[in-house]
């Protein structure tokens, strides 16, 4: 009867220790993205980086402020090259940012000239 509890208590250890790394690994390409553009984003999308198929826009409702920032929720750790697309509030422009290891960061800051239509970011 001992024996058969150690063998259930360790399966138990086994099916727990499982499930928390497989939850850890699913957060493991989430990151913050903070916008310092100059510009309200109405739009975000997030697609693998040198594809053209940006699928379904991650904001959502609402929008990205100037100086704001949110938690985007991202766990295609298998893709970790993610290329990100901005529609900007105001006027419709797009804009891309590219090649950002989301397994490596956990903040992106993006920020971006009108004027000369210069693009950067920093990642943290």
């Amino acid at each position: 009867m001992i024996a058969s509890f150690k063998n259930i208590a360790l399966s138990s250890l086994l099916l727990a220790a499982t499930a928390f790394s497989s939850t850890a690994q699913a957060g493991a390409a989430d990151f913050t993205l903070v916008n310092r553009t100059g510009y309200s984003i109405s739009e975000v999308y997030i697609s693998a980086a040198n594809r053209d198929a940006w699928g379904k826009d991650r904001l959502g409702d609402g929008t990205l402020g100037n100086a704001k920032s949110r938690l985007f929720k991202f766990s295609d750790a298998a893709n970790c090259m993610q290329d990100i697309k901005v529609v900007f509030e105001d006027d419709s422009s797009e804009v891309v940012w590219e090649d950002f290891n989301l397994c490596e960061v956990h903040k992106i800051t993006l920020r971006y000239n009108r004027k000369t239509r210069e693009v950067s970011a920093e990642s943290e």
